[in-house]
């Protein structure tokens, strides 16, 4: 019997910003379960639900008995099973005894070579498992799997799960598999609504579900459904009030998780509140209350937002009117916030930094503004931008952090700190490095506007990573407790998508200067500028982004070179694939490798080709075409004309052919092949200037 099979836990409310995974651990971990025992195809589809109140799994074409198959099973070596007159041995009976395999059963048994012995196999007929034997199994070993970091005991019940459980359904088309799952009996009923719907609820059979609790339940038992239900009426409601409303992902998951009946209204607070930046206002509504704000054509909030709620009423007025009142204390604490904050300026709390501790062996947040002070410093005279100015962004950067309203809202940093130093009267860039210096945050987002914004958001990744650097404290596997990982590749989109001609290198010297003698005691540029150059690798293979989408071959031939100036890579990497589609490109990637591995074997230190010691024609062809090119090579380097420099390399090729043809590397004679060793190392010099083609796959 082929049927849909359907699975409800009803439980109390479980934790909103989880439900969309417990739901989808769930659905996989049963489906997996009656996988693995036959009842449904691998691979197979199933769909998943999720409520507030409920976990749910329906799955189509399971089966009530899985089908019998065949096992082999290994039973052990021929020689252990059988004595030299091929006997069964007393171990081979013992162990047939033990599994209940009848001793003749031996004339049937299979031999087949396991690892380097051949061994008896058993073939049986394994009998399928009936559904109903192991569906509570499956399901409690699911439940078990769920990424759950705390569980809970309710009454006197000894089962445990992160919500008190009070219904089970376990359905095979219209039929009941019994079963009992945390101390719960299954069943086909289920409750709808806990106001709206009609109590509780008899599902005729599996494939029902979905009707039967919208219509009488009025319950949206699919996350996703409810998620684009909840998505068009805002957009809807907003259209029609003829405002903007911003759908984060984060905030609808999260009310999606907290409605099953979700209808939209509109609700607003006093005018005067916009007084106060409205990045305090947005955040309060979304984070604290889960609100929706509104916005005018222009991007400026409006005195509205929009409430997802999970009633349905024809006179929503006191839904309407209880939110408005609940929102305005929290509105209210954030201007008596921002008036507070205001009284003091950003540089009379700096003090207070000094304890604040950053990290026990970096010291306080003070001493690490210091630091970020200085090296932004030195940033913008390399820049060419106002020093003075980088330098006081710097040392304003984290003054906003022992603000009121930043200590409520620590998503604020940066911003706060905007309003405040301009409040204060500082310089507008100053403000706007205070604001950005966190910029990027995230794949994809801003970087910091301006050569003041740039030296400040660097010596801010530098200094967090050459410190965390000098103590040991380097990511490994997937632990990054100090987002080393996003701090190296801010750095590296701000090097690299300004563009700033700006040496890493000497970057991470001059952080690492900063800190106090002894301070640091782990190496740290040679470990700092690999981990940066993995980073860049990534960037640049990765789909998507200004840069990414490189093949790995010309990624590893340009970063082969250890290449320091990141804002460099992007036009390298231009001039590697424009070389790829010459004809010549084959035979000198080809070419330079083998002159690579000549050179390796060579010993001691090359001198220099010596025309008085060409002896072949080929070879003072070489010589005269690397004299040539030499000049044209490093002049295009030097102006960054990085294709055209491979170009002119492309040229060598007929010449480097012909040497390899015509001439004997290591001939007998030391000084000769000295010189011609010299020769493929000056030539080896010339190929490398822009990358190692020599990893190219042409």
């Amino acid at each position: 019997m082929n049927k849909t099979l359907l699975v409800e836990l009803r439980t109390e409310e479980l934790p909103p910003k989880a439900l969309a995974r417990l739901g989808e651990v769930f659905a996989a971990g049963v489906h997996a379960g009656l996988a693995d025992r036959n009842l449904v195809q691998a691979g197979g589809e199933y769909q998943w639900f999720a409520t507030p109140r409920r976990l749910a799994v329906r799955i189509p074409h399971t089966l009530a008995v899985a089908p019998d198959a065949t096992a082999h099973e290994k039973i052990m070596p021929v020689s252990v099973a059988l004595d030299a007159a091929g006997n069964p041995t007393p171990a081979l009976l013992k162990k047939l005894e033990a599994k209940g395999i009848p001793a003749s059963a031996i004339a049937r048994f299979e031999k087949r070579m396991d690892s380097k012995s051949e061994t008896f196999f058993y073939e049986a007929t394994v009998k399928g498992v009936p559904l109903a034997d192991v569906l509570a199994g499956v399901v409690a070993e699911a439940l078990k799997k769920l990424p759950i970091p705390k569980v809970m005991r309710w009454g006197d019940s000894d089962h445990q799960f992160v919500r008190p459980v009070h219904g089970l359904v376990m359905l095979h088309g219209d039929s009941v598999v019994p079963g009992e799952v945390l101390g719960l009996t299954s069943g086909n009923t289920t409750r709808g609504h806990r106001f709206l719907g009609d109590g509780q609820l008899t599902l005729t059979d599996a494939d029902s579900y979905e009707t039967a609790l919208e219509g009488a339940g009025k319950v949206v038992a699919s996350f996703a459904r409810r998620r684009e239900i909840i998505a068009r009426a805002l957009q809807a409601r907003a259209d029609e009030l003829g405002a903007q409303v911003r759908l984060i992902d984060a905030l609808l998951d999260e009310v999606t998780a907290l409605v099953e009946w979700p209808v939209v209204y509109v609700s607003e607070f006093e005018p005067e509140f916009l007084e106060v930046p409205q990045e305090c206002l947005i955040l309060t509504m979304q984070a604290n209350q889960k609100y929706f704000p509104l916005f005018d054509k222009a991007g400026k909030l409006q005195n509205r937002f929009l409430i997802v709620s999970n009633m349905a009423v024809a006179d929503p007025r006191n839904i309407v009117d209880g939110n408005a009142r609940v929102v305005r204390p929290r509105l209210s604490d954030a201007r008596f916030f921002f008036n507070q904050d205001r009284k003091a300026t950003l540089a009379s709390r700096l003090d207070k930094l000094a304890s604040v501790v950053y990290h026990n062996k970096l010291g306080s947040v003070l001493e690490r503004v210091e630091r970020i002070e200085t090296l932004a410093q030195k940033i913008a005279v390399r820049l060419g931008a106002n020093a003075s100015l980088a330098a006081r962004a710097g040392r304003l950067a984290k003054a906003d952090l022992v603000t009121d309203m930043v200590g409520e809202f620590p998503e604020l940093q940066g911003i706060m700190g905007r309003y405040y130093a301009l409040h204060d009267g500082e310089d507008a860039q100053v403000a706007d490095a205070v604001q950005s210096h966190y910029q990027p945050r995230f794949a994809g987002d801003a970087l910091p506007a301006g050569n003041i914004a740039c030296a400040v958001a660097l010596a801010d990744k530098l200094d967090a990573l050459t410190g965390f650097f000098g103590i040991g404290q380097i990511p490994t596997g997937d632990k990054d407790p100090f987002g080393l990982r996003r701090a190296a590749l801010g750095v590296l989109r701000i090097l690299m998508e300004s563009p700033l001609p700006l040496d890493l290198a000497g970057l991470i010297a001059d952080a690492q200067a900063g800190f106090a003698a002894g301070l640091l005691t782990q190496p740290v540029a040679g470990p700092l500028l690999d981990f940066m150059h993995d980073r860049l690798r990534g960037l640049l293979r990765e789909s998507g982004g200004k840069f990414g989408g490189h093949a790995q071959d010309a990624v590893e031939a340009v970063l082969a070179q250890r290449p320091t100036r990141i804002d460099l890579v992007p036009a390298r990497l231009d001039a590697v694939r424009a070389f790829q589609r010459l004809p010549e490109a084959l035979a000198l990637a080809a070419a330079n490798k083998r002159i690579g591995n000549i050179l390796k074997k060579a010993e001691g230190e090359l001198p220099a080709p010596d025309i008085a010691l060409l002896q072949e024609p080929a070879e003072k062809a070489l010589f005269e075409r690397v004299l040539l090119i030499a000049p044209l090579v490093g002049s295009h380097v030097a102006n960054e004309d990085y294709a055209d420099a491979l170009k002119v390399l492309a040229s060598v090729r007929a010449e480097v052919d012909r040497f390899f043809d015509e001439v004997m590397v290591n001939t007998e004679e030391p000084l000769i092949r000295a010189n011609r060793l010299g020769l493929l190392n000056a030539l080896y010099a010339q190929l490398n200037a822009v990358a190692d083609i020599s990893r190219l796959a042409v």
